[in-house]
């Protein structure tokens, strides 16, 4: 049995082929809305954590506080990349309704 997904983040940095190129992939196997794109270099904290890891996706609202889902495979796309992306969301917790 799933449960509901959570929103996902997607951090990046400008000029980030990488960013941009998990950004395109993963727009047509998330609902719409529920993909946000962070740029790092516009918040300082993110920036010191997150910097040199992007693009990196998180399962949730908060990206200091969500968990960060390992590094997507930069090959990956279509159906392969929505299987590795479900293996993924499916291995966290119930988010809690409260």
């Amino acid at each position: 049995m799933s449960h509901p997904r959570p929103p996902l983040i997607l951090l990046t940095r400008s000029g980030c082929c990488l960013c941009h190129g998990l950004a395109e992939r993963l727009g047509p196997l998330v609902p719409h809305g529920a993909l946000q794109l962070v740029d790092v270099d516009g918040d300082p904290v993110l920036q010191q954590r997150f910097g040199l890891l992007v693009p990196l996706l998180v399962a949730g609202a908060d990206p200091l506080h969500s968990p960060v889902l390992p590094r997507v495979p930069p090959r990956l796309k279509g159906l392969a990349l929505q299987r590795w992306l479900e293996k993924h969301l499916n291995r966290l917790p119930p988010s809690d309704p409260g």
